[in-house]
């Protein structure tokens, strides 16, 4: 059930993509307000508190309408699988915009890529030539690919129905909601958020990461997961992107002109500079990584079936 359920939510999702900003954020966004307008005083403690009543509940209801619906017909508990997983997986929310940009910048249309950029990352790319927006093109999209599926997968399989899904889901937001703020006004309030999700995603980034490995250029891949991965200053995000660059023969990261000001980063992977070519490639690490993840566990749901 657990690879069927996958299969079916990613047609769907490419078939009818979800409206993700109206069903899932604006929802959310309303969600997260509830708990800091009734625990937010700047304190790090009630961030927990209201963490911990947010995330805790909404899992373990999930995990019981999940045993109940089983319990009347397993077709009901399948569909229940479906239906959350449909809000939680978000291939598509990232993958248009990885598209678009290749498209943009193989036209030659180096603007049109700059403002698909700046809009993907939420924040302005002026200045960029082709090949740094290639390279952060392909950055996020490793990062994205991970938080918003392999991760997904990761604990949907490894929590009853979809309860690990929709933790993970509900995790990520508040660490993005919570956990980025830096004003004064909402103090330490998030820093639990933060605190939580690294715990949360530990297991599933070395899990990504091997992925990567496994199905793109191994030796390499490893090797610079376990020199460059560190100078990241998002651990998580530094071993995903040495890693991805390891397994693909390119060079992420490096320094680049950010708003009329240099941004210094290091250099990540070997081989080659990033550019157009190279981002059909990425799109391509992402799709045998995934039907890696479901070979895997179809041979898994073979074995159990068997036994």
């Amino acid at each position: 059930m657990t690879v069927i359920s996958l299969i079916v939510v990613l047609l769907l999702e490419q078939l009818r993509p979800l409206a993700e900003r109206k069903v899932v954020a604006v929802p959310l966004s309303h969600y997260a307000r509830f708990f800091e307008g009734h625990f937010n005083d700047g304190q790090e403690r009630h961030g927990m508190i209201a963490w911990l009543l947010a995330v805790l509940p909404a899992t373990i209801a999930c995990a019981a309408i999940y045993f109940a619906l089983m319990a009347v017909n397993p077709l009901l508990g399948f569909l229940w699988n479906v239906a959350i997983l449909y809000l939680a997986l978000g291939f598509r929310q990232f993958s248009h915009y990885y598209t678009d940009i290749h498209l943009a910048l193989r036209m030659g249309e180096t603007e049109r890529a700059r403002g698909l950029l700046g809009e993907w990352r939420g924040r302005a790319a002026d200045g960029l030539n082709a090949t740094e927006i290639a390279r952060l093109a392909m950055e996020e999209a490793l990062v994205a690919s991970h938080r918003h599926v392999f991760a997904v997968v990761v604990w949907f399989v490894l929590l009853p129905g979809p309860a690990g899904a929709l933790m993970y889901r509900l995790a990520y937001y508040f660490r993005r909601h919570w956990g980025e703020r830096r004003d004064a006004e909402f103090g330490a309030f998030g820093r639990f958020a933060t605190r939580a999700f690294a715990v949360i995603d530990w297991l599933p980034v070395r899990i990504t990461a091997a992925a990567f490995a496994v199905v793109g250029d191994f030796e390499d891949a490893v090797y610079c997961w376990r020199t460059q991965a560190a100078r990241w200053p998002d651990e998580a995000a530094g071993i995903l992107l040495a890693s991805g660059a390891g397994a693909l023969g390119v060079r992420l990261g490096q320094p680049i002109i950010e708003s009329g000001e240099v941004t210094e980063r290091p250099e990540l992977g070997l081989g080659e500079e990033a550019d157009a070519d190279f981002m059909q490639s990425g799109i391509g690490l992402v799709w045998r990584t995934l039907v890696l993840c479901l070979l895997l566990l179809t041979l898994l749901g073979v074995a159990s079936w068997a036994g």
